[in-house]
């Protein structure tokens, strides 16, 4: 099968974020399985869902990682042009959830495996593909957390989100939470007698902006648009009707963090100001939601060099979406992003990638093999 043939199969499932991911797992099991590859299917705690990792060549030498993640944003029927979850050809493009971010790379991937089997590798190339990284990273950390008893620790990792093959060497944390604060309802005419949670969960509210405020005023990173950390509210839900007062609301945000800050640091405030509320009868829980660190390797890092020569391309300083490449290095392993398509294309109704970028990506990774193979 080509990159073409195998990211139409990819496409077809919908492998959403959150849902069971066990029938594109498995077509990707039986594929190696029929290149001789023995892949390891690494179940998650949720039960139905798991990461997949293989190893082609030997797994007691150092080698490189290809990771991806396997599932998708959920996508809009209505918004599309055709189903999202076919792949439909408009001369170079190719449509479909997923296709750039980021089966695309799964695809070129495997793709070519048949080369790097017969290539002889004396270091190994291991493909590492997770599930719910579109929900914060969570599948990754468990698969990272098993490497040890899977392979001799790596040279390095290769996330391949998308970044019009060009490496990029840094990008921004992430911590997500939501605050639910629990009242005592009551009818609207005596607010005396119940304790009201929007009205209480407007401190909190008011603790996220100032915090937003104080955190463009640094520290800085010109390496990033914008150069320094943020935090965002992005959903508030509470209240019934508007003659009763609410004794539930719920509050979900965001921090997104320069190299060097902790995301979770960066919600503090927030926590603070909600915790506070105990004080007047309030019920407080908080649920981190999501966390993943910052990425920053240095230019002058071997794999960094690795890929300028392969790329023949200079590496991007830095991106300020996030990806599963800084759990890589903070488990001691340096890692890059570099993956066919443009981010741009993520998300949307009717994304797409070009053949020509997975035939690009497909060369990379093969001229990857010829390095190993040396």
């Amino acid at each position: 099968m080509n990159a073409t043939e195998i990211l139409e199969k990819l496409v077809s499932f919908d492998s959403v974020v959150g849902a069971p991911n066990g029938a594109i797992v498995s077509w990707i099991n039986d594929y190696l399985a029929s290149h001789g590859i023995s892949a390891k299917v690494l179940a998650g705690p949720e039960g139905d869902r798991s990461n997949l990792f293989a190893t082609i060549g030997r797994v007691d030498m150092p080698g490189y990682i290809l990771s991806g993640h396997m599932d998708v944003v959920p996508a809009e029927v209505d918004e599309w042009s055709s189903s999202p979850f076919r792949l439909r050809r408009e001369g170079d493009m190719l449509f479909g959830r997923g296709t750039t971010d980021m089966k695309g790379f799964l695809a070129a991937a495997l793709a070519a495996v048949p080369q790097l089997v017969t290539a002889g590798l004396k270091r190994p190339i291991h493909l590492a593909f997770s599930y719910d990284e579109e929900a914060g990273c969570r599948g990754a950390p468990h698969l990272i957390a098993q490497l040890p008893t899977l392979c001799a620790p790596p040279l390095g990792a290769i996330i391949g989100e998308p970044s019009n093959m060009r490496a990029v060497l840094a990008h921004k944390g992430k911590a997500a939470a939501r605050v639910t604060i629990r009242g005592r309802a009551g009818h609207s005419s005596r607010p005396d007698l119940g304790l009201n949670a929007i009205h209480a969960l407007a401190a909190v509210l008011n603790a996220a902006i100032d915090q937003t405020a104080r955190l463009s005023q640094g520290p800085f990173d010109t390496a990033f648009e914008p150069p320094y950390s943020s935090l965002q509210a992005g959903v508030i839900a509470g209240g019934k009707a508007i003659n009763i007062i609410p004794d539930l609301a719920m509050l979900e945000l965001e921090a997104r963090a320069i190299s060097g800050v902790n995301p979770r640091d960066l919600l503090g405030p927030i926590r603070k100001a909600a915790d506070a509320l105990r004080d007047n009868g309030f019920a407080v829980e908080w649920d981190e939601m999501s966390a993943y660190p910052a990425l920053a390797l240095a230019a002058r890092s071997p794999l960094a060099h690795l890929m300028q020569e392969l790329t023949s391309e200079t590496p991007l300083s830095a991106v300020s979406y996030g990806t599963e490449a800084g759990l890589y290095q903070a488990a001691g392993i340096d890692a890059l992003i570099c993956g066919p398509g443009d981010i741009g294309r993520a998300h949307k109704p009717d994304e797409f990638i070009f053949e020509s970028e997975l035939a690009a990506c497909q060369r990379f990774i093969e001229a990857l093999g010829q390095r190993c193979a040396a």
